[in-house]
């Protein structure tokens, strides 16, 4: 596999969970919604990543480390910085019995959606600085 086509790979599965992420927004899974916005950013990041490091993207899910590894994080204005480390976590807490009634308390419909929209922007963003 070319550069290019592990590009278009990370990128295209990125697309896939934002489509994913509206879907369950649309049906009211919010706990779930948070967990695919993370997951469309780690995914840009990884195809971030192949793109600047010309290598395969390390097996992490932190965004905060691969937004460090690609660079991105100097570009990052600070609320976008605020954005990813607020993101960030959702990952692990979708994923545990222990933080999902919480995590579930605390993503409304309304923080959901500004969860999707956010993404969508920071995901977009991302793209345009690596495409």
């Amino acid at each position: 596999m070319t550069i290019e086509e592990k590009i278009a790979y990370w990128v295209r599965i990125s697309d896939e969970d934002l489509k994913v992420a509206e879907t369950l927004l649309k049906n009211h899974h919010h706990l779930y919604t948070g967990f695919m916005c993370h997951q469309v950013i780690e995914k840009i990041l990884k195809a971030g990543y192949v793109k600047l490091k010309n290598d395969t993207p390390p097996y992490t899910h932190s965004l905060l480390h691969l937004a460090d590894l690609t660079g991105l994080n100097e570009l990052f204005s600070e609320e976008q910085k605020l954005f990813i480390s607020t993101l960030n976590p959702l990952n692990i807490e979708a994923r545990y019995p222990d933080y999902k009634e919480q995590m579930a308390k605390a993503l409304t419909n309304k923080r959901c959606k500004q969860i999707f929209d956010q993404t969508t922007q920071l995901q977009q963003w991302i793209k345009e600085k690596i495409l």
